[in-house]
Formats: C-alpha cells, structure tokens, sequence
C-alpha cells in the first residue's frame, strides 16, 4: 500500500492517468454497508423500495439539480446496491445521452500517454489530495452524504460501504448494454451477485 502523509492508504481503484471530471458516461455503482438490504426487496422481479429505498431514488435524480453539465442515464435501486450512469460534459456543451463516442474521441489520447516526465505525477496521484468539483467522486460523495444525512434525520439505521465502483463507457454498444443490464437488474436478481442469499456467486 501506499502512503499518504505517513499513513497507509489502499490504492485507489480508479484509473491513474484519468480526470473524472472529463466529459464522459459513467457506470456507476454503489453497495450498503455490509452488502445490508436497506433499500427494500425485488418481488416477482419487481423491485419494492422501502423508505430508505425511496430516499435513495429520489435523491440520485436530484444530482442534476447539483451539479453542472451533467445528464443522468439509466438508474436503478436494488436491496443493496444502487447502479446508475453519469454522463459528464467537462466542456459545458450539450451531451447527446444516447453516446458515449465524447469519452474516447476527446480524451483517449490523455488516457493513453500519461505524460512525458518521469518525474510528473499522475491523475490519480493527485486526486487523492484535491478531487476537484463535479468530478464523478465528489457529486457519488455528495450523493452518498444526503441519503445518508436524510435516512439518519428519519431514524432509519442505514451505512454506505466505504468505496464505489466505476466503469468509462467507451462506445455506444457498451452504453446500450449497461443500460439494459441497469434497466433488468431486479429481473434477475436471483442471478446477482450482490444478492446475499445467492450461494452460486461465491458472494
């Protein structure tokens, strides 16, 4: 591991030579503490929010009211993870939401030469001094914050794990696939494996 003032830190999961504040669509996806099913149930494939699961949903399609240049694609809670996509524009143009083509015709060639000093720090080593405003961190964090705030106002044991997942959608067949794998989420939720009760995952 490496250190961060003198304390050990786990490394960071995101790629190093990228700026999540680029113009992008990202799949994004974030557990409950402990994989715990606060959000609710998935009944004969329907997902059924409980109130801490209606906080969770309501405050996700809220993210466009706080943040700048930013479109929200498909969206989904489960028991206990939710999953959705962000779609940033780091120019403050207009972003059609049904591409992704912007994430590699504008920023592959940042992702694919990490600069030519072998001295110069990357991306990721200096986002985990200053994440920067609207980047994918700080709006998940902030996302994760106000579900936590409001559940705990209300009384409701709730916890988000400590990380999130993300994934760069590179082209507009892998958007149109994560779309629909986010849009039949709770259809095959017996398969998840996020689901706690499902013994074929390993989970």
């Amino acid at each position: 591991m490496d250190k961060f003032q003198n304390k050990y830190r786990i490394q960071s999961t995101r790629l190093q030579n990228w700026n999540y504040g680029w113009g992008g669509a990202y799949f994004i996806t974030v557990c409950t503490e402990g994989r715990e099913c606060y959000f609710g149930n998935v009944i004969n494939g329907k997902m059924q929010l409980s109130e801490t699961g209606i906080i969770a949903d309501i405050l996700w399609h809220e993210i466009k009211n706080h943040a700048t240049n930013i479109e929200l694609g498909a969206f989904v809670v489960m028991p206990n993870h939710v999953h959705g996509i962000l779609i940033l524009d780091g120019n403050g143009k207009t972003y059609d939401v049904g591409t992704t083509h912007v994430v590699e015709t504008t920023h592959a060639l940042s992702l694919q030469q990490p600069g030519s000093g072998q001295s110069e720090k990357t991306i990721g080593q200096t986002r985990f001094q200053n994440q920067g405003k609207n980047t994918i961190s700080s709006i998940i964090g902030a996302y994760k914050s106000a579900v936590s705030k409001h559940a705990h106002r209300l009384g409701f044991g709730f916890g988000w794990q400590s990380r999130f997942h993300d994934h760069i959608i590179r082209d507009e067949q892998s958007y149109r696939t994560i779309s629909e794998y986010i849009i039949n989420n709770p259809l095959k939720w017996d398969e998840d494996k996020f689901n706690p009760c499902n013994t074929n995952t390993g989970q």
